[in-house]
């Protein structure tokens, strides 16, 4: 990685030798705050991402009911996906708040990667806090913490035929080892970066479609709140990718 005297590190380009990716995140809105922007360019040049999401949302807005809530964050999701080339969003339908990590947890994600097949996954900020490598910044939620290291812990067992066997044996899942990195969004120690110039206006879009969730976070307009939450973390990260606007990622190649 290049170094800079006067600063941190320089971001690498993102790898593009690659043809599938597994989004794996919590909650919906998830994959929108943090990457979809480098989704959208990624699904213009021809490559397949599927989302998988943990959970269905439905503690995630406090003036309705879970019940109700789980069928409309799910609907929102899969029309945000839509926005940034997406078809396929599956839920795991763990409980929104209350994610544990655990094997459980791991068997499923596994399975879904020995499912797709992905080469790169794609997982959100799995550390205590938001802040650096020291801790600091707000504390992160647990079911982002569950889900990320999960899908780190995941992305090994998805290869080892000998790691939960009943993924071959009941459900006829063969070993996945072609798994050769795991790109975590939202981190504060990122290695990577993708360009976030072509797919920054459909992000913003696709944000955007998670109405009733954002309605009940902000009392600011719906557009406003959105492009300048996404276009503040984009510029952020230009520093450090030649002024380009971009989406950072940490990778951990495996």
């Amino acid at each position: 990685m290049n170094e800079r005297l006067d600063g941190p590190a320089l971001l690498e380009p993102m790898p593009t030798d690659w043809q599938r990716a597994l989004a794996v995140v919590a909650h919906p809105d998830d994959l929108e705050y943090g990457c979809a922007a480098a989704i959208a360019d990624w699904t213009d040049g021809g490559r397949e991402v599927v989302y998988l999401l943990a959970t269905r949302g439905e503690a995630g807005i406090d003036t309705i009911d879970p019940a109700a809530c789980a069928s409309l964050r799910e609907a929102e999701q899969r029309a945000s996906a839509a926005v940034v080339g997406v078809p396929t969003v599956e839920f795991l339908d763990h409980r929104d708040g209350v994610v544990e990590y655990g094997l459980d947890l791991r068997r499923d994600i596994a399975a879904a990667i020995r499912r797709h097949r992905p080469e790169l996954v794609i997982t959100m900020n799995h550390r205590d806090t938001w802040g650096g490598a020291e801790g600091g910044g707000y504390w992160n939620t647990p079911d982002h913490k569950a889900v990320g290291r999960a899908t780190l812990d995941a992305a090994g067992d998805a290869g080892n035929r000998w790691i939960f066997p009943e993924l071959l044996t009941e459900q006829g899942l063969e070993p996945w080892n072609g798994v050769r990195w795991v790109a975590v969004s939202g981190t504060t120690t990122p290695t990577h970066a993708a360009d976030a110039g072509p797919g920054l206006e459909r992000s913003v879009k696709s944000l955007m479609e998670h109405k009733a969730y954002i309605a009940a976070l902000t009392d600011e307009d719906p557009e406003t709140y959105v492009r300048s939450f996404l276009t503040g973390n984009a510029q952020q990260a230009a520093a450090r990718f030649g002024g380009r606007p971009a989406v950072a990622f940490e990778v951990f190649p495996r």
